[in-house]
């Protein structure tokens, strides 16, 4: 029931992150919300029992990535807006009220010390055989690199896209 609430709880966030991220009209404050998505879909994966995925998303994309977007808005200048996104007594108060609902359910669920179901309706025995054959490492890099290649392969080349259209954009500015 707990994990059911997160789940919804994670959900909304990273619904309302993509959201706010679009309808933001600072770059910077639009980059801040989609960090918050991505940490809600970090949340997820941990629902999930995939801890792997969710440390990866976590230190790639809302570290790395983000980091490497924030100095592409940096070098392009596009900080500097007349309104600020991010302050104001209604995001604050809906701050305040997420995190200590956030804070609240997580006592909650610590004090309980109940465990969650396993994802894909695998059993504890058959998630410990696959871990000890192949490593954890491996149960996520079969799939990830077997299935999934070229996802990932077309996320790195709009990646590269993207950085290569904002130096173009940065040199054409430059004096």
């Amino acid at each position: 029931m707990i994990a059911d609430f997160f789940f919804v709880l994670f959900a909304v966030m990273a619904i309302g992150g993509a959201i706010s991220m679009v309808l933001a009209r600072n770059p910077v404050a639009s980059l801040l919300y989609l960090v918050v998505a991505f940490f809600a879909l970090s949340g997820t994966f941990v629902l999930l029992d995939a801890h792997f995925i969710a440390a990866v998303n976590l230190i790639v994309y809302a570290g790395a990535i983000m980091v490497l977007f924030l100095f592409v808005i940096m070098l392009l200048n596009l900080g500097r807006s007349e309104k600020v996104d991010l302050r104001g007594p209604l995001n604050r108060i809906v701050a305040i009220t997420v995190a200590g609902a956030f804070f609240a359910l997580l006592f909650v669920a610590l004090s309980a010390g109940s465990q969650t179901e396993m994802a894909g309706g695998m059993g504890q025995a058959t998630v410990d055989a696959m871990l000890q054959s192949r490593g954890a490492v491996g149960v996520v890099a079969d799939p990830m690199f077997r299935s999934y290649l070229v996802p990932f392969e077309i996320t790195s080349l709009l990646l590269l896209a993207a950085i290569v259209g904002a130096i173009v954009l940065a040199r054409r500015r430059a004096p």
